[in-house]
C-alpha cells in the first residue's frame, strides 16, 4: 500500500471512531465538514500536522493556549523534569508557589492567586467569591461576552437581537431560568447604560464581570474606567476576565494595556504554557473569603478541586512565563499580528469584499461587514457569517488552520515567512469566494 494512502486510511478510521465514541463526534460546538475534518498527529512551532500528513500553519493555537507555539522546548524540559517527581499531590508544591509568585509580580491588581482547573471554573468561582465578599447575589455582564460554560455565564452571549436589558435569554438548553434572575446584561461600550444599571441595582449587585477586550471588540476610551468608578462607589467587585488577554496582549495583560485595575482577574490559556491550569488573581481584600486561616469555616468560600495547583501544569507555567518575559517578545507578537491583519484587509478590499480585522494584534477576528465602528455585539451580528465560514474553509483547504468566524491567535513562533505564505493563501481564498 502506498504510505500516503495508508495514512489517509488511518485518519479516516480514527475519524469514524470519533464519530462513534465521542459525544457529538468531537470536542465542542464547531465541527469541520467531513471532507476537511482531521486528526492532529503533532505540532511544532507555528505548525501542526494531521495523521494523513497534511501540514497547516496554525492560527487557532488550541483556541489560544499555545501562545508559545507547539512543543516549546523550555516548556517540554520543565515538564520532563517534573514528571519523574510525580504528577499530582494535592498538597503544596514548589512549582505552584513559584508560578503564583510570577503571576503576582506580573498582574497589576494581584496580591494573591487561587488556582482552578479551567477558565470556566475561574470565572464561576470569582463570582462566588464576590457574592461572599459583598453579601449580595446579583452579577452583571455585558452582551456578547464569553465567560465560559457555567450557568451564570451563558446569558446574552450570542443573541441575534438586542437583549431586553437587563434581562437576556440563555444561550444553552439546560440552563435554569432561575439563574437568569441573578444575571444582569448590559451592552458593551455603552458607559452611560452600564453606569445606570450599576446605580439602579447597586444594593443587590455583588460583581461586574467584563472581558476588557470583548471577543474582538476594543474597549472605547473611558468605558472601562467608568465601570471601575461606578463599582468602586458601591463596593461592587469588578472582575476582569483575562482568560484570553492575560499574558497575551501585554505582559500585564489588559490591565497594563488599558490602564484600569479590577479587584480580581481570571487567567487561563496562555498562563500555563498549553497545560490545563487556570487561576484567579486579585487584591488581598477581594480574595479574603478564600482564607480559612483568618475566617470562621462557615464564612469561607469553597472553590477547589482535586487537581488545583497541579505541579506538572505549574512547572509548564513557570517556564512559559519566563519565555514571555524575555525582551522583545510582545513587540514581535504585535508586529506579526499587525502585518497579517493589514494584509487580510487589503486583500479583501482588492477582491471587492468588506472585511475588517478587529481586535488586538496578538488576537483578532476577520469579519465580513461594512459596519464601522464595531462597538458591541449587535455590531458584530452585521457580519456575514456564511461568507466568513466559506472563506475560513477555503483557508483550511490550503493549509491554514483556523476556526471560521472566531479568533485568529498569533504565537511567538509565527514568522514573517509564515505571514508571507498566509497572505498568498488569503488572496487565493478571496479569489475563490469571488468566483
Amino acid at each position: 500500500m502506498n504510505p500516503a494512502n495508508g495514512a489517509h486510511a488511518a485518519q479516516a478510521s480514527l475519524l469514524a471512531d470519533a464519530g462513534r465514541y465521542l459525544a457529538g463526534g468531537g470536542l465542542g460546538l464547531f465541527q469541520l465538514p467531513a471532507d476537511l475534518n482531521l486528526v492532529v498527529a503533532r505540532g511544532e512551532g507555528s505548525r501542526i500536522w494531521d495523521l494523513a500528513g497534511g501540514e497547516y500553519i496554525d492560527y487557532h493555537l488550541s483556541s489560544g493556549p499555545a501562545l508559545l507555539g507547539h512543543a516549546h522546548p523550555d516548556v517540554g524540559a520543565a515538564v520532563q523534569a517534573q514528571l519523574p517527581k510525580g504528577t499530582t499531590y494535592y498538597f503544596l508544591n514548589e512549582p505552584e508557589i513559584a508560578l503564583a509568585k510570577k503571576i503576582v509580580d506580573a498582574v497589576p491588581c494581584a496580591d494573591e492567586v487561587h488556582y482552578t482547573g479551567s477558565g470556566t471554573e475561574a470565572t464561576f468561582y470569582a463570582l462566588r467569591i464576590a457574592r461572599a465578599r459583598t453579601g449580595r447575589n446579583k452579577v452583571m455582564k455585558f452582551e456578547g461576552a464569553w465567560h465560559g460554560m457555567h450557568d451564570y455565564g451563558l446569558w446574552g452571549t450570542v443573541p441575534s437581537t438586542p437583549s431586553d436589558y437587563p434581562r437576556a435569554k440563555p444561550d444553552s438548553v439546560g440552563v435554569p431560568a432561575q439563574t437568569g434572575d441573578t444575571v444582569l446584561v448590559s451592552p458593551f461600550n455603552d458607559a452611560a447604560a452600564a453606569v445606570a444599571m450599576i446605580e439602579k441595582n447597586a444594593k443587590d449587585l455583588a460583581a461586574v464581570i467584563v472581558e476588557p477586550l470583548q471577543r474582538v471588540l476594543l474597549p472605547e476610551p473611558g468605558f472601562l474606567q467608568a465601570v471601575r468608578d461606578a463599582t468602586r462607589r458601591h463596593g461592587i467587585v469588578l472582575i476582569f476576565d483575562e482568560i484570553v488577554t492575560g499574558f497575551r496582549i501585554a505582559w500585564g495583560g489588559a490591565q497594563e494595556k488599558y490602564g484600569v485595575l479590577p479587584d480580581m482577574a481570571t487567567y487561563g490559556k496562555a498562563v500555563s504554557g498549553g497545560f490545563p491550569l487556570a487561576c484567579i488573581a486579585g487584591t488581598a481584600d477581594a480574595m479574603s473569603p478564600l482564607d480559612a486561616r483568618k475566617r470562621d469555616r462557615s464564612t469561607v468560600v469553597w472553590a477547589t478541586n482535586t487537581l488545583n495547583g497541579n505541579p506538572v501544569c505549574a512547572a509548564a507555567g513557570v517556564a512559559a512565563l519566563d519565555v514571555l518575559k524575555r525582551p522583545g517578545v510582545y513587540d514581535r507578537l504585535r508586529a506579526i499580528g499587525s502585518r497579517l491583519r493589514k494584509g487580510i484587509e487589503e486583500s479583501g478590499a482588492k477582491h471587492g469584499f468588506d472585511v475588517q480585522c478587529p481586535g488586538e494584534d496578538a488576537v483578532w477576528g476577520v469579519r465580513f461587514t461594512k459596519k464601522k465602528p464595531l462597538r458591541n455585539w449587535m455590531d458584530l451580528t452585521t457580519a456575514d457569517k456564511a461568507l466568513g465560514l466559506k472563506w475560513g474553509l477555503e483557508l483550511l483547504r490550503r493549509g491554514i488552520l483556523n476556526n471560521p468566524n472566531e479568533k485568529f491567535y498569533i504565537s511567538i513562533q509565527h514568522t514573517d515567512a509564515d505571514v508571507d505564505h498566509t497572505l498568498g493563501v488569503v488572496d487565493e481564498a478571496f479569489a475563490a469566494l469571488k468566483k
